[in-house]
């Protein structure tokens, strides 16, 4: 990519430019830096077509997500003018559409991360599930009892179902369509041994919904962003947004096993993940 994007646009652009490409399947996406153009960016998007032959479509991802069901907004560069595609991470297959359900290719890691921490027989509550791809990962790399996998937009929910059967795992994963908050508090109060909590802008907000759904102990995985500004860490921030959260809603027993930075999202703007063992919430 660094090599393309040289030729492509020229040095000095190509800096800019060359770590900003994802695929999402046979979909390139190239994420625009502030205050630029994304028609700036076709020669590059033409350039990948000619160069990596299982890109059929290349698109500019505009910053920032947008609205309740955090979509990002995308701009079409070249090549099939389509934005569904089938994405494949750690053998398992997912039909999505860049423009109607978020998608994030950095997550990869974690998909698989929280997986392997899922004991036998767990039942789980992704209160923020998308298309699927932690539910469905998970289902396919641990052997929970069930996965009750919530989104409140009804196209990532649409492709959840068809994702489930696309996986075989029907059996596992429940696809529910709602507000995670609603479903929480009523049908999955003292359910879940695990929650998961992968939506930054909301987190902290639904973490009494996701300690209701807790049995008397359990495991939740915060996302958070956390911005550090000078003097301030990333780790120590999130730390402490956690414990003062947590505080307040007066859980006492409990452990952070985990802070770990997914990406960096911005200028110290850093998606991190918080790790929260309750050992009881009493």
């Amino acid at each position: 990519m660094k090599k393309i994007a040289r030729e492509a646009l020229g040095e000095d652009f190509a800096r800019r430019i060359w770590k900003r490409v994802e695929f999402i399947g046979d979909i390139a996406l190239i994420r625009t830096p502030l205050n630029m153009d994304p028609n700036e960016l076709k020669p590059l998007a033409e350039e990948i077509l000619r160069r990596i032959p299982y890109v059929k479509s290349v698109w500019a991802s505009l910053p920032g997500v947008e609205g309740s069901y955090r979509l990002r907004k995308h701009v079409w560069l070249a090549g099939e003018l389509r934005s569904e595609t089938l994405y494949r991470e750690h053998r398992c297959v997912f039909k999505v559409d860049i423009n109607r359900v978020y998608i994030s290719p950095s997550l990869n890691y974690e998909h698989i991360r929280v997986a392997r921490l899922v004991e036998p027989g767990e039942v789980l509550f992704n209160m923020f599930a998308g298309a699927g791809l932690f539910s469905i990962i998970i289902a396919k790399h641990a052997k929970p009892s069930r996965v009750y996998s919530v989104d409140i937009n009804p196209d990532a929910y649409s492709y959840m179902v068809e994702n489930v059967r696309l996986n075989h795992v029907e059996n596992i994963v429940v696809p529910l369509l709602g507000d995670a908050k609603d479903i929480a508090m009523s049908m999955l109060v003292k359910s879940a041994n695990r929650v998961l909590m992968p939506y930054p802008e909301l987190a902290l907000d639904y973490l009494p919904y996701a300690l209701s759904s807790l049995k008397e102990c359990g495991w939740i995985h915060i996302y958070l962003h956390v911005r550090a500004d000078r003097g301030e860490h990333w780790k120590s921030k999130a730390r402490e947004l956690v414990e003062k959260e947590l505080h307040e809603l007066s859980v006492r027993d409990y452990i952070i096993s985990l802070v770990r930075k997914v990406r960096n999202v911005g200028p110290r703007l850093h998606q991190v993940v918080v790790d929260v063992h309750v050992k009881s919430q009493y």
